[in-house]
């Protein structure tokens, strides 16, 4: 039997929370989710993954159907979130980790005055974000602050760099969507919100710019 969810004209997170609920509620092994947005299709294809779901994603028009299956004897009902799933990490004390620093972007611009001196302090920080080393675990980009993972960001480089060393990128979807740059996010995973609430309460430490 197929799951059917019809997650469309739903604004992030509520397709991704949807098929969280349905998974908690349900021992499922076929599911198919209807969306109508692509920030959509990423979080919900990329929390079925982490569920344990094969996906395939089919374009119907303006629709789009997320299709996940797995095998019956992992059609487990989900009790808190699948393993994987960004800021979810098993096996490791406080003791013998490092401290996971969360930074928060909510702007293109660091402080608030001179847009063009804000700008350019974005930048510089974002150049130093390495001297954090091993304690940096998440860069969460919001609002405004997706620009900087865009194909015309001049710390494209900077950012891939930080990826390559560990670091975890998240670029707020329903911005990306709002701000019509969905087809130039050139790093980082598309997020939601439980994504991003999830990331806050493991990190040690939230940094907000």
């Amino acid at each position: 039997m197929v799951k059917k969810l019809d997650c469309r004209k739903m604004d992030c997170p509520a397709p991704v929370l949807e098929t969280k609920k349905c998974l908690e509620t349900e021992a499922l092994s076929h599911i198919r989710v209807l969306v109508d947005n692509d920030a959509a299709v990423e979080n919900v294809s990329r929390f079925l993954i982490y569920a344990g779901f094969k996906v395939g994603v089919e374009s119907e028009g303006a629709m789009s159907v997320v299709e996940g299956t797995r095998d019956q004897a992992d059609a487990v009902k989900l009790a808190s979130g699948p393993a994987g799933q960004p800021g979810s990490e098993t096996g490791s004390s406080a003791a013998d980790r490092p401290v996971k620093i969360m930074v928060m972007a909510a702007s293109n611009k660091f402080g608030v005055g001179d847009d063009e001196l804000g700008a350019k302090l974005m930048i510089n920080f974002i150049k130093t974000l390495k001297e954090m080393g091993p304690e940096l675990w998440r860069l969460v980009f919001v609002n405004h602050g997706v620009t900087l993972a865009t194909v015309d960001s001049v710390v494209l480089d900077d950012l891939r760099a930080l990826e390559e060393s560990g670091v975890t990128i998240l670029v707020c979807g329903t911005c990306l969507t709002h701000l019509d740059l969905m087809e130039k996010k050139a790093i980082g995973q598309t997020t939601n919100m439980l994504d991003i609430i999830t990331a806050m309460q493991l990190a040690d430490k939230v940094i907000n710019l």
